[in-house]
């Protein structure tokens, strides 16, 4: 089987692990249906479901705008047949446009927030184009299950102390 059709048959699967080893093995991000048009690994994990998928392949370049999302072919389309509102929330969050009128499924606070979320990936390094945005992680392990107001008051006794010896000193 060429890597082309491994990757169709891992997004059909919703196996994230096998996508990940058709595309590193070359299979193209913009595989086209048989009629020319690309698009096709995208539109079947739009269709089906499966974020994850959806998430890696446009991080991997493919694209979630074709010239009219009206079309029953775009990934937003292929989403809203599929009866995805996540993966439409999704596609919009990665820069979809929704054109005027089209029905998504999604309520006006929805659209409204991932639309935000698309204008804050952007504007963060390693945005919409690039997959998340890069947010910093802070692990505090011996934090755990500690009353913040325990927290609170050991840090107001610092402050208190630092005062004390700004005044004697």
């Amino acid at each position: 089987m060429n890597s082309q059709d491994a990757l169709i048959k891992a997004v059909r699967s919703g196996h994230l692990v096998e996508v990940l080893a058709a595309l590193d093995a070359g299979a193209p991000v913009e595989n086209d249906d048989g009629q020319g048009v690309p698009g096709l690994p995208l539109g079947i994990a739009c269709f089906m479901g499966h974020a994850d998928i959806v998430r890696e392949l446009v991080r991997r370049g493919a694209r979630v705008n074709i010239a009219d999302n009206r079309e029953p072919i775009s990934p937003l389309s292929m989403a809203v047949r599929g009866g995805r509102p996540d993966v439409v929330k999704l596609l919009i969050e990665l820069g979809a446009e929704v054109p005027a009128g089209m029905e998504t499924g999604l309520s006006e606070q929805e659209l409204t927030q991932a639309r935000y979320l698309a204008r804050v990936y952007r504007s963060v390094p390693g945005g919409a184009a690039g997959g998340e945005p890069v947010i910093e992680e802070i692990v505090m392990p011996k934090a755990f299950g500690t009353d913040t107001t325990v927290l609170e008051a050991d840090v107001l006794r610092a402050v208190r102390e630092a005062e004390e010896k700004k005044k004697a000193g």
